[in-house]
């Protein structure tokens, strides 16, 4: 076979990295190439839509499931793929980055699936992107370590068939990778750079272990997305020789258009469907940013006081499991953020009967599994489903066909007794200016008060901070949600900030980066429609 021609991709502005040439190799960066040229143009159209149907929102303030594809919803004949073995048991799936010791640790940790995620909880410098890469490889060869230089404690994974199966995350469609470009300076999507690198160099080695090229699906909007990301499959596997069928993708149903959508996006996604996740925190953002502008009866409470318990999220997660198992898929349960203290055992018993009984509530409603975020939380989620499951590996013939939504019902966010509260927008202010500083660090997994929190939890604090001041919310306090009023408790925040960690920490961070940027998306008049997009402008690396 000859030597494949020089990729017509170009790294830019970026400073080497050791083993790099191990994943950034002329064959890989071909392939990545051939994705950009085929789908990109795709990908533009699918992003111009979003904006089209948030037009549309904004004039109608209602959505509604799509008459045009009633005819695959009333269609009982069609079922998803079977599970291969490796993803036929979920009851625990754990999420991290593809840093060199968490990737050991996720998988080590007990959990059935670790997400092994570039997207929200990675911020994409160019190091996390290849070395996470990287990571992954030496996963699969068993030829990762890790020793804590601070610790001395080593790192080392456990026999082959103790460890976590991988379902691999890439970024979004929206977001760009800014140093690999084409030939007219035209940045890489950063889903086929992820996408890409990781199929290419480890399908065949996956299926050698007995597994599989397995992926979640971020940030889908609707079926035709769906749809770009099935054609994307079927050349991906034509372009390796590996069968059609191996490639095995979860959808997140984190955007409130995507919850109208659920049955169409698994028949996009039918021979290579894996399942569907309720994933809480992007789908409380994407409320916020759809409907923002729609009155008193959408503004949502403080981001802890929406709980899985609220109606309008009962709706949407029963109607992901009912239409699941109606197509014979996984359905997958959201997140328990919680991170356990080593210094406060209160804390950790009060958190952890509150993680027991979200998972057994979802346990109980028919999900096949559940997230967790810290390797403390495995066993508690375990004892969850294995009550509920035993020795069955899921709950798909659970159809749950006692379930009727409505489409009204996915957006009551009125039904909801609960209203903001000036305690709200402190923590939504604390959060939001913690977690953007940590990210332009290159950190993306945060723990901020005993919480595990990425760029989705991020989103919600700027959302609610634009959405009351632009709804006039007027608080339990008596104070009203301004500009001022939030420029005052960001100010208040920095300084507390500066007192806690001390005046040399403060200086070596990007704390008045993060607070600026924060009130910038947060103020401006102009909602950004990603966090992401103009923190990735200041992001280093």
């Amino acid at each position: 076979m000859s030597a494949p021609a020089p990729s017509p991709l170009a790294i830019v502005d970026a400073e080497p990295l050791p083993r790099q040439e191990e994943v950034l190799t002329d064959a890989a960066l071909a392939f990545v190439a051939e994705l950009h040229r085929r789908f990109t143009p795709r990908r533009d159209e699918l992003l111009a839509r979003r904006a089209e149907r948030r037009a549309e929102i904004a004039r109608t303030s209602t959505l509604d499931f799509l008459p045009e594809t009633a005819a695959i919803r009333a269609d009982d004949s069609w079922q998803v793929a079977p599970a291969p073995a490796a993803l036929n048991d979920r009851r625990v799936e754990i999420t991290g980055p593809t840093d060199r010791k968490m990737t050991i640790n996720a998988l080590n940790s007990g959990a059935k699936v670790w997400l092994a995620d570039f997207e929200d909880a990675s911020a994409p410098t160019w190091e996390n992107v290849v070395l996470g890469q990287v990571n992954l490889a030496d996963a699969y060869t068993r030829s990762i370590d890790f020793t804590d230089a601070r610790s001395g404690k080593s790192y080392a994974l456990r026999p082959d068939e103790e460890l976590a199966t991988v379902v691999m995350r890439p970024r979004g469609w929206h977001l760009d990778e800014r140093h690999l470009v084409d030939a007219d300076g035209k940045a890489v999507p950063g889903a086929f750079v992820d996408f890409g690198l990781y199929f290419f160099h480890n399908a065949q080695r996956l299926l050698d272990l007995g597994k599989g090229p397995y992926f979640y699906l971020p940030k889908t909007e609707s079926h035709l997305e769906a749809r770009l990301w099935n054609d994307v499959f079927v050349f991906a596997q034509d372009y390796v020789g590996i069968p059609q069928g191996t490639i095995r993708a979860t959808v997140l149903i984190e955007t409130i258009t995507a919850a109208y959508e659920m049955e169409e996006i698994l028949y996009e996604l039918r021979d290579h469907a894996a399942g569907l996740n309720a994933g809480r925190w992007d789908y409380l953002f994407s409320i916020v940013k759809n409907f923002r502008d729609g009155g008193a009866r959408f503004v949502l409470p403080d981001r802890n006081a929406v709980t899985m318990t609220a109606p309008f999220m009962r709706a949407y997660t029963e109607l992901l499991v009912r239409t699941c198992h109606k197509r014979g898929a996984h359905a997958i349960g959201g997140m328990a953020a919680f991170i356990p203290s080593r210094k406060d055992a209160e804390v950790n018993k009060v958190a952890f009967e509150k993680v027991r009984a979200d998972k057994d509530r979802e346990a109980n409603d028919g999900f096949d599994g559940s997230w967790v975020a810290h390797p403390d939380l495995v066993p508690i989620a375990m004892e969850s489903f294995d009550k509920v499951l035993g020795h069955k590996p899921n709950q798909k013939d659970r159809l749950r066909e006692d379930v009727h939504v409505e489409a009204a019902d996915l957006i009551a966010i009125d039904s909801l007794n609960a209203k903001p509260t000036y305690n709200g927008l402190v923590n939504a202010v604390q959060v939001g200016i913690r977690y953007i500083e940590a990210w332009l660090r290159g950190l993306g997994a945060v723990a901020i008060f005993n919480l595990m929190e990425d760029a989705a939890t991020a989103e919600i604090s700027r959302s609610q901070i634009w959405q009351w001041i632009n709804a006039g919310v007027e608080f339990e306090n008596g104070d009203t949600a301004t500009p001022e009023l939030a420029r005052k408790v960001a100010a208040e925040e920095l300084s507390d900030i500066r007192q806690e960690i001390g005046e040399e920490a403060f200086a070596a961070g990007h704390w008045q980066e993060a607070h600026d940027l924060l009130l910038q998306v947060s103020l401006d008049d102009n909602y950004a429609d990603f966090l992401t997009l103009p923190a990735y402008e200041q992001l280093k690396g």
